[in-house]
């Protein structure tokens, strides 16, 4: 009965859940090179699905620029997504040249339309610190590889502590409510 009721309860399933996370934020931060490869699978599907979400919008609003984008994400998406041993050597330079055209476009874009839009400053300003960026992983690709899988695996790890945290005061709260 008492195992029954513990699977039943969604304190049970955060406390799981948050185990999960940390052990596999573990596993990112001691296995980076399979951490790479399964990064490089991930941000390859993402692109291909953010790129045709861009394809179809540009023809919702007629914006080029959108259109541009979306073909650049799709066909970036293809290479991270099918060539995974070329991906995890090229992760940093193929997300330095993404970020590179990206921020040149968004910082272009945003100057060009000033006039229609309020938020052309933000546009102009996240577009260089795109260009920036880009600019460092160029000079130092390693630190890219390494930032990339160091922030991946210390991100799952505090997801999980927070989910078992939250396992802990979920009954506590479901207790308040209830008894009112």
């Amino acid at each position: 009965m008492f195992i029954k009721n513990m699977w039943s309860r969604a304190d049970f399933w955060r406390w799981f859940i948050g185990i999960m996370m940390v052990i596999t934020g573990i596993f990112v931060l001691f296995n980076p090179l399979a951490s790479l490869a399964a990064l490089a699978l991930y941000i390859g599907i993402v692109f291909i699905i953010v790129g045709v979400g861009y394809i179809i919008n540009s023809f919702s609003f007629e914006q080029g620029w959108e259109l541009s984008v979306g073909i650049i994400d799709v066909f970036i998406g293809v290479i991270l997504a099918f060539n995974l041993n070329f991906t995890m050597a090229a992760l940093p330079a193929i997300l330095a040249v993404w970020t590179l055209i990206i921020g040149i476009i968004q910082a272009t874009m945003s100057w060009k339309n000033r006039k229609y839009n309020f938020l052309w400053k933000s546009g102009i300003i996240v577009g260089i610190l795109g260009i920036v960026f880009s600019l460092l992983i160029f000079i130092y690709p390693m630190v890219g590889v390494l930032t990339i899988t160091t922030i991946m695996g210390f991100y799952w790890i505090m997801c999980g502590i927070f989910s078992i945290v939250e396992g802990f005061y979920i009954p506590q709260i479901k207790i308040s409510v209830y008894d009112k």
